[in-house]
């Protein structure tokens, strides 16, 4: 049984962050929450960029690969201080993840684990086209579901960053595809080794 080297090491936690992101993308899309549908898209993409340039030796991938997730790990922390309300940020009054044009929330805020919505029939404050609700019995509060999934992908994204530093210093060069000494009959060989281009 093979070893898994540094570059299969790093596609398995691509691997893992990839499916993280499609998980997330999906309950953002849920509950309407169109700024981190922009970012987690951008972030698959940036990922899929990642892997491939792991995969084929590419260090340009790898340096823009790394630089995103710089961009990441800001916009990851930005959620969760907006979760935990730091500062001025308040999550009655700012709408930032719907880009303020609804009043949606995240999608946990209902159905979180154990939560009880109970509908207020007959309120005054709630705007036509939607209505007010009261949640309650939450093994776990909405805020702290967004804000232990963007630790993990600050997590995931800080040991990345780790591994990704060696290969976007000194990447080694791309092993042949096929080696032509090893052909037995002159003359047959098709294939020709060649380097990766950087």
């Amino acid at each position: 049984m093979g070893k898994c080297d540094g570059r299969c090491t790093l596609v398995v936690i691509c691997s893992l962050q990839l499916v993280a992101a499609l998980q997330r993308q999906v309950f953002d899309f849920l509950g309407y929450q169109w700024a981190p549908i922009l970012a987690n898209f951008l972030h698959i993409m940036a990922v899929i960029l990642g892997v491939f340039g792991t995969v084929q030796f590419r260090s340009r991938y790898l340096v823009l690969y790394a630089v995103w997730l710089v961009l990441w790990v800001g916009w990851n922390s930005f959620i969760i201080c907006f979760y935990l309300e730091v500062g001025h940020l308040s999550q009655d009054r700012d709408f930032l993840m719907t880009f303020n044009t609804s009043l949606h929330r995240s999608w946990w805020m209902e159905h979180g684990p154990g939560c009880l919505v109970t509908p207020v029939l007959d309120s005054r404050i709630a705007p036509d086209d939607h209505h007010v609700i009261t949640v309650s019995g939450c093994l776990l509060d909405y805020q702290y579901i967004e804000v232990l999934s963007s630790a993990l992908q600050v997590l995931l994204a800080s040991i990345l960053s780790v591994g990704l530093t060696p290969m976007v210093i000194s990447p080694h060069k791309k092993p042949p595809i096929f080696n032509c000494n090893l052909c037995t009959l002159p003359g047959r060989c098709m294939w020709r080794p060649h380097e990766a281009r950087r």
